[in-house]
């Protein structure tokens, strides 16, 4: 990590984040943007099941790394922040984005920080797992969208990434999509479990 950065603690990030964006204000300013995004984490999962199942403290967006310029292009009058190891660099230069992958917009008159970008791994058109790089995909393959035409990370996924946690929150999650996911669904996040988290319990349960 870089020297510096500051640290936010929980009850400042809370109240850092109450006006977090919803992902249809995102699609909205991203129509057209000619990079691969999509909404992740568990705003996903909601866009997946069709309505909101809980409160969300944040809002993420995963893209490939080398397309963030044109992402952080329609963003002109805020400002991007690189989040790592619980430390937050203000104005993100090209030294603290080479160390991170999370980057956070922040409304420079509040404070507020509105959406996070997870910059990802890729080679060209194929998304890398930043946890296990032998998974590789597609992006036309991580990516559906809802009726509004608004991008999600598929939920097998998502999953993948909260099962290495699972906090009470993706447990929960876990356990609401599941019944959701058809065969298919079920057979490929075993796969990848298997693959990035051997003998996870949630192995059982997809096996049912």
């Amino acid at each position: 990590m870089p020297s510096g950065g500051a640290v936010l603690d929980a009850d400042e990030l809370e109240a850092r984040w109450a006006d977090a964006w919803r992902p249809e204000h995102v699609a909205e300013r991203l129509d057209g943007v000619g990079v691969p995004w999509c909404i992740a984490a568990g705003w996903a999962l909601d866009l997946f099941r069709g309505e909101q199942s809980r409160p969300h403290g944040d809002l993420e967006i995963a893209v490939p790394a080398a397309g963030f310029p044109e992402i952080r292009h329609r963003f002109p009058e805020y400002v991007f922040d690189a989040v790592g190891s619980g430390r937050v660099w203000p104005g993100a230069g090209a030294a603290e984005l080479a160390a991170t992958h999370q980057t956070w917009l922040r409304d420079p008159e509040s404070g507020q920080f509105l959406f996070d970008v997870f910059r990802e791994p890729h080679e060209g058109a194929t998304w890398i797992c930043r946890r296990d790089e032998r998974l590789r995909l597609p992006y036309d393959a991580i990516i559906e969208r809802t009726a509004d035409e608004v991008p999600y990370l598929v939920p097998e996924l998502v999953l993948l990434f909260k099962a290495k946690a699972s906090r009470p929150k993706d447990q929960a999650d876990f356990d609401g999509v599941l019944p959701l996911l058809d065969q298919a669904r079920r057979e490929i996040l075993s796969e990848w479990l298997e693959l990035v988290h051997p003998g996870h319990p949630w192995l059982v349960k997809l096996a049912r």
